[in-house]
């Protein structure tokens, strides 16, 4: 599990804005149990099903490859780090409990929160 306590952190709610204002810069993105992956020939959609039910999916043309469902309300905060690469940030959206935090969903972009201005690697689109 990765240590939190020394990272930034931001409210989902702005972390939501911005992200889905960058679905180009993202390369991966899941929970412990499930990941789907970008590539060249895929894109990915935002939106909100019902009040309080957001859905992220991956897909080629017009055909669903990957669904991520994602509960605005288990997340208390987003915490962004650098990646092992150094062309990747990982955004980790924390559940906290009375005991313990751990990452209930990330995303892993090609760049972090506030370098909105430096490109991607060539292969991205930004």
């Amino acid at each position: 599990m990765t240590d939190l306590s020394d990272q930034p952190t931001m409210p989902f709610d702005d972390f939501w804005r911005w992200l889905v204002g960058h679905p180009n810069c993202i390369v991966r993105a899941g929970t412990p149990e499930a990941v789907l992956y970008d590539d060249e020939d895929l894109h990915w959609h935002f939106f909100e099903e019902e009040p309080g039910s957001l859905v992220i999916q991956v897909l080629r043309g017009k055909l669903l490859v990957g669904e991520l469902l994602l509960a605005p309300e288990l997340i208390s905060y987003v915490q962004g780090m650098p990646g092992e690469r150094e062309d990747e940030y990982i955004f980790e959206l924390v559940t906290e409990s009375e005991n313990e935090s751990y990452a209930a969903y990330y995303f892993v972009l090609v760049h972090g929160f506030g370098d909105d201005a430096e490109p991607g690697p060539a292969s991205r689109v930004h």
